[in-house]
Protein backbone atom coordinates (compact mmCIF):
# COMPACT_ATOMS: atom_id res chain seq x y z
CA UNK A 1 0.00 0.00 0.00
CA UNK A 2 1.92 3.24 -0.96
CA UNK A 3 1.57 6.32 1.41
CA UNK A 4 -0.53 8.04 -0.95
CA UNK A 5 -3.32 5.69 -0.76
CA UNK A 6 -4.41 6.32 2.38
CA UNK A 7 -4.85 9.34 4.52
CA UNK A 8 -4.42 8.64 8.69
CA UNK A 9 -7.21 8.72 10.88
CA UNK A 10 -6.12 11.91 13.33
CA UNK A 11 -7.99 11.79 16.56
CA UNK A 12 -7.92 14.19 19.43
CA UNK A 13 -5.98 12.24 22.17
CA UNK A 14 -6.90 12.91 25.83
CA UNK A 15 -4.52 13.04 29.01
CA UNK A 16 -6.31 13.36 32.46
CA UNK A 17 -5.75 12.69 35.83
CA UNK A 18 -6.74 10.25 38.41
CA UNK A 19 -10.06 12.20 39.18
CA UNK A 20 -11.55 11.51 35.75
CA UNK A 21 -10.31 8.26 35.32
CA UNK A 22 -12.21 6.95 38.75
CA UNK A 23 -15.01 8.89 36.92
CA UNK A 24 -14.86 7.36 33.22
CA UNK A 25 -15.35 3.52 35.28
CA UNK A 26 -17.67 4.58 37.89
CA UNK A 27 -19.42 6.03 34.70
CA UNK A 28 -18.98 3.01 32.58
CA UNK A 29 -20.11 0.98 35.29
CA UNK A 30 -23.49 2.56 36.14
CA UNK A 31 -24.03 2.71 32.49
CA UNK A 32 -23.84 -0.98 32.29
CA UNK A 33 -20.25 -1.56 31.01
CA UNK A 34 -18.19 -3.91 32.71
CA UNK A 35 -14.16 -2.37 33.56
CA UNK A 36 -11.58 -3.09 35.75
CA UNK A 37 -10.09 -1.25 38.43
CA UNK A 38 -6.35 -1.27 36.65
CA UNK A 39 -5.26 -1.17 33.13
CA UNK A 40 -6.53 1.41 30.21
CA UNK A 41 -10.60 1.65 29.43
CA UNK A 42 -11.70 1.31 26.13
CA UNK A 43 -10.68 4.21 23.05
CA UNK A 44 -15.06 3.75 22.83
CA UNK A 45 -15.78 4.46 26.49
CA UNK A 46 -13.59 7.40 26.96
CA UNK A 47 -14.87 9.19 24.53
CA UNK A 48 -18.45 8.30 25.38
CA UNK A 49 -17.83 9.64 28.99
CA UNK A 50 -16.28 12.46 27.43
CA UNK A 51 -19.35 13.28 25.45
CA UNK A 52 -21.70 12.96 28.27
CA UNK A 53 -19.89 15.13 30.35
CA UNK A 54 -18.46 18.27 28.85
CA UNK A 55 -17.38 19.58 31.87
CA UNK A 56 -14.84 16.93 31.96
CA UNK A 57 -13.71 17.25 28.64
CA UNK A 58 -12.79 20.70 29.07
CA UNK A 59 -10.08 20.15 32.20
CA UNK A 60 -8.65 17.30 29.87
CA UNK A 61 -5.56 17.98 28.14
CA UNK A 62 -5.40 17.64 24.47
CA UNK A 63 -2.94 16.33 21.48
CA UNK A 64 -2.85 15.05 18.32
CA UNK A 65 -2.78 11.38 17.65
CA UNK A 66 -3.62 8.57 14.87
CA UNK A 67 -5.90 6.06 15.63
CA UNK A 68 -4.53 2.75 13.81
CA UNK A 69 -7.20 0.71 12.20
CA UNK A 70 -6.68 -2.13 9.66
CA UNK A 71 -7.32 -0.82 6.11
CA UNK A 72 -6.76 -4.26 4.36
CA UNK A 73 -7.93 -7.75 5.52
CA UNK A 74 -6.13 -9.49 8.52
CA UNK A 75 -5.89 -8.98 12.05
CA UNK A 76 -7.11 -5.33 13.05
CA UNK A 77 -6.68 -3.41 16.00
CA UNK A 78 -9.93 -3.88 17.37
CA UNK A 79 -9.47 -7.46 17.62
CA UNK A 80 -7.04 -6.42 20.78
CA UNK A 81 -9.14 -3.95 22.40
CA UNK A 82 -9.51 -6.53 24.84
CA UNK A 83 -6.27 -5.82 26.37
CA UNK A 84 -7.50 -2.86 27.82
CA UNK A 85 -9.41 -4.45 30.18
CA UNK A 86 -7.96 -8.08 29.99
CA UNK A 87 -6.46 -10.27 32.77
CA UNK A 88 -3.06 -9.07 31.80
CA UNK A 89 -2.72 -5.68 33.96
CA UNK A 90 -0.73 -2.64 32.78
CA UNK A 91 2.55 -4.40 32.20
CA UNK A 92 3.03 -7.61 30.14
CA UNK A 93 5.08 -8.81 27.06
CA UNK A 94 3.61 -11.13 24.75
CA UNK A 95 5.88 -13.08 22.82
CA UNK A 96 5.60 -14.89 19.52
CA UNK A 97 8.38 -17.59 18.49
CA UNK A 98 8.33 -19.73 15.26
CA UNK A 99 9.42 -23.44 15.12
CA UNK A 100 10.36 -23.74 19.12
CA UNK A 101 8.65 -26.04 21.00
CA UNK A 102 7.36 -24.47 24.71
CA UNK A 103 9.73 -25.94 26.94
CA UNK A 104 12.62 -25.19 25.18
CA UNK A 105 11.24 -21.60 24.78
CA UNK A 106 10.91 -21.16 28.77
CA UNK A 107 14.59 -22.32 28.97
CA UNK A 108 15.93 -20.14 26.50
CA UNK A 109 13.88 -17.26 28.50
CA UNK A 110 16.20 -18.37 31.67
CA UNK A 111 14.04 -20.79 32.96
CA UNK A 112 15.68 -24.30 34.76
CA UNK A 113 13.75 -27.24 33.88
CA UNK A 114 13.07 -28.20 37.18
CA UNK A 115 10.92 -25.21 37.65
CA UNK A 116 9.03 -25.46 34.24
CA UNK A 117 5.54 -26.12 35.30
CA UNK A 118 1.77 -25.71 35.28
CA UNK A 119 0.90 -22.77 36.54
CA UNK A 120 -1.96 -22.65 38.82
CA UNK A 121 -4.68 -19.73 38.85
CA UNK A 122 -3.61 -18.44 42.16
CA UNK A 123 -0.12 -17.39 41.56
CA UNK A 124 1.07 -13.75 40.75
CA UNK A 125 4.23 -12.45 40.00
CA UNK A 126 6.36 -10.12 43.15
CA UNK A 127 6.60 -7.32 40.77
CA UNK A 128 10.26 -7.10 42.54
CA UNK A 129 11.74 -10.42 42.89
CA UNK A 130 9.88 -12.82 39.66
CA UNK A 131 7.90 -12.84 36.82
CA UNK A 132 5.67 -15.63 35.33
CA UNK A 133 5.89 -16.83 31.95
CA UNK A 134 3.06 -18.86 30.65
CA UNK A 135 3.50 -20.82 27.32
CA UNK A 136 0.81 -22.18 24.84
CA UNK A 137 1.36 -23.66 21.11
CA UNK A 138 -0.61 -22.41 18.43
CA UNK A 139 0.57 -24.39 14.99
CA UNK A 140 4.23 -23.69 14.31
CA UNK A 141 3.96 -20.83 17.12
CA UNK A 142 4.99 -20.85 20.67
CA UNK A 143 2.65 -17.77 22.41
CA UNK A 144 4.56 -16.35 25.26
CA UNK A 145 2.83 -14.26 28.07
CA UNK A 146 4.67 -12.77 30.70
CA UNK A 147 2.91 -11.09 33.56
CA UNK A 148 5.03 -7.88 34.87
CA UNK A 149 7.83 -9.13 32.93
CA UNK A 150 9.79 -7.58 29.44
CA UNK A 151 12.27 -10.66 28.79
CA UNK A 152 11.20 -10.65 24.75
CA UNK A 153 12.02 -7.43 23.71
CA UNK A 154 15.53 -7.14 25.26
CA UNK A 155 17.85 -7.76 22.04
CA UNK A 156 20.10 -10.60 23.51
CA UNK A 157 16.79 -12.51 25.21
CA UNK A 158 14.89 -12.34 21.15
CA UNK A 159 17.75 -13.13 19.51
CA UNK A 160 18.06 -16.00 21.38
CA UNK A 161 14.44 -17.04 21.07
CA UNK A 162 14.98 -16.83 17.21
CA UNK A 163 18.46 -18.53 16.70
CA UNK A 164 18.81 -21.18 14.34
CA UNK A 165 16.97 -19.75 11.59
CA UNK A 166 13.91 -18.80 14.11
CA UNK A 167 11.61 -16.18 14.29
CA UNK A 168 10.05 -14.15 17.18
CA UNK A 169 7.88 -10.92 17.08
CA UNK A 170 7.65 -9.31 20.88
CA UNK A 171 5.39 -6.51 22.01
CA UNK A 172 5.71 -4.90 25.45
CA UNK A 173 2.98 -3.27 27.48
CA UNK A 174 4.48 -1.18 30.39
CA UNK A 175 1.47 1.93 31.37
CA UNK A 176 4.11 3.13 34.28
CA UNK A 177 7.53 3.49 32.16
CA UNK A 178 8.15 5.81 29.79
CA UNK A 179 7.19 3.84 26.88
CA UNK A 180 5.88 0.46 25.24
CA UNK A 181 8.35 -1.56 22.76
CA UNK A 182 8.19 -3.72 19.61
CA UNK A 183 10.94 -6.23 18.44
CA UNK A 184 11.52 -8.33 15.95
CA UNK A 185 13.97 -10.86 14.97
CA UNK A 186 15.31 -13.35 13.00
CA UNK A 187 18.08 -16.09 12.74
CA UNK A 188 19.28 -14.56 16.00
CA UNK A 189 19.27 -10.81 15.26
CA UNK A 190 17.35 -7.74 15.99
CA UNK A 191 15.48 -6.83 12.40
CA UNK A 192 13.45 -4.00 13.98
CA UNK A 193 12.37 -2.29 16.89
CA UNK A 194 10.53 0.65 17.90
CA UNK A 195 8.05 2.55 20.21
CA UNK A 196 4.51 1.35 19.51
CA UNK A 197 3.72 4.77 20.42
CA UNK A 198 6.19 6.72 17.52
CA UNK A 199 6.84 4.01 14.99
CA UNK A 200 8.55 6.86 12.88
CA UNK A 201 11.60 6.10 14.76
CA UNK A 202 12.89 2.83 14.31
CA UNK A 203 16.28 0.53 14.62
CA UNK A 204 17.11 -2.80 13.86
CA UNK A 205 19.06 -4.40 11.04
CA UNK A 206 16.27 -3.74 8.44
CA UNK A 207 14.03 -1.29 10.54
CA UNK A 208 11.36 -0.82 7.65
CA UNK A 209 10.84 -4.62 7.39
CA UNK A 210 7.37 -4.17 8.30
CA UNK A 211 6.28 -0.53 7.15
CA UNK A 212 3.81 -2.07 4.90
CA UNK A 213 2.27 -3.79 7.98
CA UNK A 214 1.99 -0.21 9.59
CA UNK A 215 0.71 1.35 6.52
CA UNK A 216 -1.90 -1.39 6.16
CA UNK A 217 -3.18 -0.24 9.56
CA UNK A 218 -3.40 3.67 8.32
CA UNK A 219 -0.18 4.31 10.26
CA UNK A 220 2.40 6.59 8.14
CA UNK A 221 5.74 5.15 8.71
CA UNK A 222 7.92 8.18 7.29
CA UNK A 223 5.69 10.48 10.17
CA UNK A 224 6.52 10.01 14.14
CA UNK A 225 3.21 10.77 14.97
CA UNK A 226 1.80 9.61 18.11
CA UNK A 227 -0.44 6.50 17.89
CA UNK A 228 -3.33 6.79 20.05
CA UNK A 229 -4.22 2.89 20.60
CA UNK A 230 -0.35 1.93 20.00
CA UNK A 231 -0.39 -1.42 21.86
CA UNK A 232 -3.92 -2.48 19.85
CA UNK A 233 -1.75 -1.69 16.58
CA UNK A 234 1.58 -3.77 17.04
CA UNK A 235 -0.41 -6.75 18.36
CA UNK A 236 -2.47 -6.99 15.17
CA UNK A 237 1.03 -6.21 13.42
CA UNK A 238 2.22 -9.38 15.30
CA UNK A 239 -0.74 -11.43 14.19
CA UNK A 240 0.07 -10.32 10.81
CA UNK A 241 3.38 -11.27 10.82
CA UNK A 242 2.71 -14.93 12.42
CA UNK A 243 -0.76 -15.61 11.42
CA UNK A 244 -0.94 -16.08 14.91
CA UNK A 245 -4.56 -13.71 16.77
CA UNK A 246 -3.72 -14.05 20.45
CA UNK A 247 -6.89 -14.18 22.68
CA UNK A 248 -7.59 -13.66 26.66
CA UNK A 249 -7.93 -17.57 26.42
CA UNK A 250 -4.45 -18.14 25.67
CA UNK A 251 -3.73 -16.19 29.39
CA UNK A 252 -6.06 -18.52 31.08
CA UNK A 253 -4.87 -20.92 33.35
CA UNK A 254 -3.37 -23.93 34.75
CA UNK A 255 -1.32 -23.71 31.79
CA UNK A 256 2.66 -24.50 31.67
CA UNK A 257 5.19 -22.05 32.33
CA UNK A 258 7.62 -21.01 35.16
CA UNK A 259 7.99 -18.37 37.69
CA UNK A 260 11.96 -16.77 36.77
CA UNK A 261 13.50 -14.81 38.92
CA UNK A 262 14.29 -11.74 37.64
Amino acid sequence: MPDADFTPLRVTQLVFGRDISIAIREWARANGHAVSDRGRVAYELVEAFFAANPEAYEQAEKSGAVHATARTPGASPEDYVWQDEGPLGPIYTITLVRGVEEREVLRRLGAATEHIRLIDVDEYPDSSRTEIVMVRRAGDWTIVIEECGWRGVQREVIGELSRDGGEAVAVMRHDYAARHDFAYALDGELVTGFDPSRPGTRWGTAPDRHNRHLRELGIDPASDEWIDNAIQAVLAIASRISGVMVTPAHAERPVLGAVIPR
